[in-house]
C-alpha cells in the first residue's frame, strides 16, 4: 500500500482522535486546513453540537483579507473563533490539530485563539 500525504495525514487525524473528545465544560476546538481556507469549531462531541464556528469564508473577515491562505488569515480566524466562544461562555477548550503538523497556518490559528482568551 503506498503511503501518501493524505493518507498519512488522515492516519495521524485517527490516532489523535482517539484520546481527544470535547465536552460541556472542555469542547474540542477543530482546525480544518485546506489549500486555500482554514476552519475552526468549537465542538461538543458529547451532544454532537457545534458551539462556535470562524473561517476564511466568514463575510465580515473576507473582505478585511487580502489573500485566505496565509498566516495572518489563520490569525484573524484564530482570533474570531476566540470571541465568539468566549461570547457562549467557553473559556477552556482541547485543540485538535486535524492530523496537520503544527506548524505553519495551523500554529498560527492555535497562538491567536490563545491570545484571544482560549486557554488550551
Amino acid at each position: 500500500m503506498k503511503s501518501t500525504r493524505k493518507s498519512a495525514t488522515q492516519r495521524r487525524h485517527r490516532r489523535l482522535r482517539r484520546h481527544l473528545s470535547g465536552t460541556s465544560e472542555r469542547p474540542r476546538l477543530a482546525v480544518f486546513r485546506s489549500n486555500d481556507h482554514i476552519y475552526a469549531q468549537v465542538i461538543d462531541d458529547v451532544a454532537q453540537h457545534t458551539l462556535a464556528a470562524a473561517s476564511t469564508l466568514d463575510p465580515d473577515l473576507k473582505k478585511s483579507l487580502s489573500s485566505s491562505a496565509t498566516q495572518d488569515a489563520s490569525a484573524e480566524v484564530g482570533k474570531l473563533v476566540a470571541q465568539r466562544a468566549i461570547a457562549k461562555g467557553i473559556n477552556q477548550v482541547v485543540f485538535d490539530r486535524g492530523g496537520k503538523l503544527y506548524h505553519g497556518r495551523v500554529k498560527a490559528l492555535a497562538e491567536a485563539a490563545r491570545e484571544a482568551g482560549l486557554d488550551f
